[in-house]
């Protein structure tokens, strides 16, 4: 049995070994994720991932849905910041500072004319994402400041929407 102390409930040993095994084996680190999403009917589907529950969608009544689960330019939101709260955990627990409490509030500027087809020039994502990231420890305020300019520059979905990326949708 480990006598070893969690900081944050997170097992950073297994992090620590999956960097080791990266530096020793460079091409361990190239990894594909994948998801399959199901239509159900109306703007229900609900997506897929490995041997998880389905994560259902929907549309709220205002755009014709039947609110049956968050739709999908909410689910980037919660994406986002999930992946924010990984990263906190993660380099925290590196850090030594315990986190006490973290909740992470988003927010995102959606037009919805190109969406309905109102201006097909235009652009149908968000135009702006606020994140305010609320974090209760008894850390410094430099340590917090530099374990948030970590978290920020190596979150996987903060770096994939804050930069172009192919998207490559073929109908088959």
């Amino acid at each position: 049995m480990s006598t070893e102390t969690k900081i944050n409930d997170v097992d950073i040993a297994a992090v620590a070994g999956l960097a080791g095994k990266i530096q020793e084996e460079p091409a361990v680190a190239e990894t594909t994720w994948k998801a399959r999403v199901e239509w159900q009917e109306g703007f229900k589907s609900q997506a897929l991932i490995r041997n998880f529950a389905p994560s259902q969608s929907d549309e709220p009544p205002s755009l014709g849905g039947s609110d049956a689960g968050p739709n999908p330019v909410e689910q980037l939101l919660g994406a986002l910041g999930n992946c924010l709260a990984v990263g906190y955990a993660a380099n925290a627990t590196a850090a030594g500072i315990t986190i006490d409490d973290l909740s992470i509030d988003l927010e995102g500027d959606l037009n919805l004319h190109t969406f309905l087809g109102l201006n097909p020039e235009g652009n149908a994502g968000y135009e702006r994402l606020r994140v305010n990231v609320n974090i209760d420890s008894d850390a410094t305020v430099e340590q917090l400041a530099e374990l948030h300019e970590k978290v920020v520059g190596t979150s996987p979905v903060g770096h994939t929407l804050s930069r172009a990326v192919p998207v490559d949708i073929k109908l088959t």
